[in-house]
């Protein structure tokens, strides 16, 4: 007979008192599992054609590596910022639930989709020094009790034996992205990050993790932070694609 550790113990006790369920539908699920099958096969991986430098995907007969209009014609600091997902239904109502409604457990599922990313050609080969999570500003972190960013590196840095450390933090709490138009977030993001006063990331090769990557104006930012302060790269990862 195997004997179960403690944790082992405490799992099984809430798996029979707590049977696991699908998130979206309620259906079961295996242990360990969020999403039942079905659930799980609605969501949607960004497939080629897609801008090389954001993931922006694209319809038509691409068949040869391209970046964006919206890359071109602006300055971005990234070199590469990669997501597996569309935020589009289950994936983003699971984010949100996960961002919003403090639904903490969900953040094993989001960092699976973000893990998926990593399996892209424009990170795999990558060699990372740290991973970065993009800050939220003090208030608005005690509002939402967390940093989504923060507890994806954490599990990510576990997964893939990378020190994930806050190197960055947010001066000043701009007001929401989602009304504003691209130009309009560079805007409202300007000068609103720095580097902690203790961090050093000169020649190192740096990893960014968000939750969604929407125009790429935050990770942007943060990236342009990060190389002006002697990073050697800046590549960034999330778990959807809006």
């Amino acid at each position: 007979m195997i004997a179960l550790s403690k944790s082992d113990g405490v799992a099984a006790l809430v798996s029979l008192l707590y049977p696991p369920v699908c998130a979206i539908c309620g259906a079961n699920t295996p242990a360990g599992e969020y999403l039942c099958d079905l659930c799980e096969g609605t969501a949607v991986r960004i497939v080629a054609p897609f801008c090389q430098k954001c993931t922006e995907p694209f319809e038509g007969a691409i068949t040869s590596a391209f970046t964006c209009a919206n890359c071109t014609h602006r300055a971005i600091h990234f070199d590469a910022a990669v997501a597996a997902y569309r935020s589009r239904g289950i994936v983003r109502e699971i984010i949100h639930s996960f961002k919003y409604n403090r639904q903490i457990y969900l953040r094993r599922l989001v960092a699976r989709w973000l893990c998926a990313a990593l399996a892209d050609e424009r990170l795999r080969d990558c060699r990372f020094d740290v991973i970065v999570p993009v800050p939220l500003h003090p208030t608005r972190q005690r509002e939402r009790g967390f940093n989504q960013a923060s507890l994806l590196a954490e599990l990510l840095s576990a997964e893939i034996s990378v020190p994930s450390k806050p190197l960055l933090e947010r001066t000043r709490y701009t007001t929401t992205q989602t009304a504003l138009d691209r130009a309009e977030r560079m805007e409202n993001l300007h000068n609103a990050f720095r580097l902690r006063k203790t961090a050093n990331v000169r020649d190192l090769q740096v990893l960014l993790i968000d939750d969604v990557l929407t125009t790429g104006s935050t990770l942007s930012e943060c990236a342009r932070i990060l190389k002006r302060a002697g990073a050697m790269s800046v590549h960034a990862a999330t778990a959807a694609r809006a």
